[in-house]
């Protein structure tokens, strides 16, 4: 996520600034791929546990229900071929294949930031979660009511690592 941190939601900013910690990049894709998260809603409820919010597996299922058709149409094509693109076929010339790849990395970003602002407005027009005692509380519980969605333990050193990396003094400017 290379996009600029002052614009957009707080959610997008949040995000933007929580995806550049050391660590942190690895660890989403890391689930992403051995887990199926969706690192946009991963990031969702990361951004709530921030605000000691903890959802339950009821409601991330009817978050995953409102938005994998988005991802499905937009966002999963998108970085297949952006990552098809990395070893492009012959009949392009490299540097031509490799700044059309980039050229389809901003819009696979762009689908993601639709994506994240369109949940900012979800979580703003409800009631969503309930209070948690603390930060760490919350994102446990979040982490955990996530991998229960989707049937199936995450790696526990990315989750470890995303859960340092929320609770350092950068990942927690003033909104």
């Amino acid at each position: 996520m290379t996009a600029s941190a002052s614009s957009g939601s707080p959610f997008w900013r949040f995000s933007l600034r929580f995806y550049r910690q050391d660590g942190v990049a690895d660890a989403c894709i890391l689930l992403q791929e051995e887990a199926g998260v969706d690192v946009n809603l991963l990031l969702f409820l990361l951004w709530h546990a921030r605000r000691k919010r903890t959802l339950s597996a009821s409601e991330i299922a009817e978050l995953e229900r409102r938005i994998a058709p988005w991802r499905e149409m937009t966002v999963i094509p998108l970085r297949t071929m952006r990552r098809a693109l990395k070893s492009p076929p012959t009949l392009v010339d490299g540097a031509t294949a490799e700044l059309f790849r980039t050229r389809i990395k901003a819009i696979e970003l762009e689908a993601e930031r639709l994506q994240q602002e369109a949940m900012h407005e979800l979580a703003g027009a409800s009631t969503m979660g309930t209070g948690a005692p603390s930060l760490e509380a919350a994102a446990r519980a979040n982490i955990e009511a996530y991998a229960a969605t989707c049937g199936r333990a995450f790696p526990s050193p990315a989750t470890e690592a995303l859960l340092a990396a929320l609770t350092r003094p950068e990942c927690n400017p003033e909104e």
